[in-house]
C-alpha cells in the first residue's frame, strides 16, 4: 500500500500538467484497451460471479454482472467523458486591486481521489476516467466479491494510459481487499487529498466516522416518492413501478412510498396489482393495512435501504405530514413529489432538503450520466464540497495566482 500511495503522490503533477487533448486522448485509448481485453474482463468476471453466487443475493448478483453490452457501456461512458469540457484552468474569479495587484482563482485537480467501493464493476471504469479527465490520480479499493473483474479492468485501463504516454500510476488498484487496506487509505495523510465511499450504508459510516482524510458520505438512499391527493394516478403508478423495479440494486431506487389518505383507497389497491406484476413485497403501515394486504410495516422499515424488490407504505394526512416523514427518515439523496398542485410542489421542493429533489419525475434519474456529466464518481448526500452527482467539476479544487510588478505589503 505505501509503494502504491508513493507511486500514486509522484505521478499527481505530470496528470495535473498534462493537456486537456492529452487527457482526452488517454480516455480514448482507455476505452479501446477495455474492449480490446473483453475476453479476459468477462472472464475474471465470471469467476467472480460463480465465488459470490451462494454469498450475494440475486439482485446484487446481478449488480455484480458484466457481459458484452455493459462493457461496451464502460467504454462508451469513458469516451463520454472523454468530450466533455475541460475541468481544469478555468478561471473562476479574478479581480484586480487598487494598487495593480492581479488576482485570479483557477480550478485544480485535488491530486489523488481514492475510492472504496463494493460489487460495482463499472465503477472501476467510471471513477478511472473521472480521475484522470479531471487531472487526478486515482486510488481504487474494490470490494472482494469484484476484485478479479477490478484487476482486470485496471490491467487493461493501465495499457490505455501506457499507449497514450501518460504514467500508469494515474489509476491503482490496491490488491488487499482485507478491512486493514480500507483503514490505511482512511488513514493516509499526506497521500490521499480526498476520500470517497461508494457503497453501502456500513462502508459509508465506517468511512466518516474513522478516516482523518477528507472524505465525502455518498450514496446511501433512503428515496422517497409522495403521491397527492392531486397526482394523476396512471403517471404515479408508472413511476412508481420504474423508481422501485427498474433496478432496485442501486441507490437511486425508492425505497418508501407515501400516499395521501383521501386517495389510498382508490391508489393503493391499482398500486397493489401492478406491483404484484413485479413481485415487490410491501410493507404497509397501520392506515395502509386497512386498504390492502401485505407485511406489516417493522420498526426499522422506513429506515431501511432495501435494495431488493421490496417497498414500505405509509399513509399522511397531508404534504406537511410527508414532509415531516421524509425529514425524519431521509439520507438527503433523492425524493420525489407526484402532484398537479402548484401549492404542494412548492412546499415540497422548498422544504425537502435533499440532493436530489423531483417533481412528477422517478428518483432513477439521479445519476451521473443522466445528468449530463458522462458519469460519476458517486452521489453525495452531504452539503461540503459536493452534493449529488460527483462529476468533474467536483473532483476539483481551486488555488489563487496573484501576479504583481514588485508589490510590498
Amino acid at each position: 500500500m505505501y509503494e502504491m500511495l508513493k507511486n500514486a503522490k509522484k505521478a499527481a503533477p505530470s496528470l495535473a500538467c498534462l493537456t486537456n487533448e492529452m487527457r482526452s486522448l488517454g480516455l480514448r485509448n482507455m476505452a479501446a484497451a477495455l474492449l480490446e481485453h473483453e475476453d479476459a474482463i468477462l472472464s475474471a468476471n465470471k469467476a467472480d460471479m460463480d465465488a459470490a453466487r451462494d454469498s450475494i443475493s440475486p439482485v446484487m448478483l446481478d449488480r455484480l454482472a458484466l457481459n458484452h453490452q455493459r462493457l461496451c457501456a464502460m467504454a462508451e461512458g469513458i469516451i463520454s467523458v472523454s468530450e466533455l469540457p475541460d475541468p481544469l484552468n478555468k478561471e473562476l474569479d479574478s479581480y484586480m486591486r487598487a494598487d495593480g495587484l492581479s488576482i485570479r482563482k483557477v480550478s485544480v485537480p485535488m491530486g489523488v481521489v481514492a475510492i472504496i467501493y463494493e460489487s460495482r464493476p463499472n465503477v472501476t471504469a467510471d471513477a478511472a476516467a473521472l480521475a484522470v479527465k479531471s487531472g487526478n490520480v486515482c486510488v481504487l479499493r474494490s470490494g472482494k466479491e469484484a476484485f478479479r473483474c477490478a484487476n482486470a479492468i485496471v490491467d487493461a485501463l493501465k495499457e490505455g494510459l501506457r499507449n497514450s504516454g501518460i504514467s500508469e500510476y494515474a489509476v491503482n488498484l490496491v490488491q488487499d481487499t482485507s478491512r486493514e487496506s480500507a483503514k490505511q487509505l482512511m488513514t493516509a495523510g499526506g497521500f490521499v487529498d480526498l476520500l470517497i465511499p461508494r457503497g453501502g450504508a456500513g462502508l459509508i459510516r465506517a468511512c466518516v466516522e474513522n478516516a482523518t482524510v477528507p472524505c465525502i458520505a455518498t450514496g446511501t438512499g433512503i428515496c422517497h416518492i409522495y403521491v397527492e391527493k392531486t397526482a394523476d394516478q396512471e403517471m404515479a403508478l408508472s413511476v412508481i413501478e420504474n423508481a422501485k423495479t427498474s433496478r432496485p440494486s442501486v441507490c437511486n431506487a425508492a425505497e418508501v412510498l407515501l400516499v395521501d389518505k383521501q386517495i389510498a383507497p382508490e391508489f393503493l389497491p391499482k398500486l397493489k396489482a401492478r406491483l404484484d406484476k413485479k413481485n415487490v413485497e410491501l410493507r404497509l403501515d397501520a392506515f395502509a393495512q386497512t386498504v390492502i394486504d401485505g407485511t406489516p410495516a417493522g420498526e426499522n422499515d422506513f429506515d431501511t435501504e432495501f435494495l431488493d424488490y421490496i417497498l414500505a407504505v405509509a399513509c399522511v394526512d397531508s404534504t406537511a405530514d410527508a414532509i415531516a416523514h421524509i425529514t425524519s427518515h431521509s439520507t438527503g439523496h433523492s425524493e420525489a413529489i407526484l402532484s398537479q398542485n402548484d401549492a404542494a410542489i412548492e412546499a415540497f421542493t422548498q422544504q425537502v432538503d435533499s440532493a436530489a429533489v423531483y417533481v412528477n419525475a422517478s428518483t432513477r434519474f439521479t445519476d451521473g450520466g443522466e445528468f449530463g456529466l458522462g458519469c460519476e464518481m458517486g452521489i453525495s448526500t452531504q452539503k461540503l464540497h459536493a452534493r449529488g452527482p460527483m462529476g468533474l467539476q467536483e473532483l476539483t479544487s481551486y488555488k489563487y495566482i496573484i501576479t504583481g510588478k514588485g508589490h510590498i505589503r
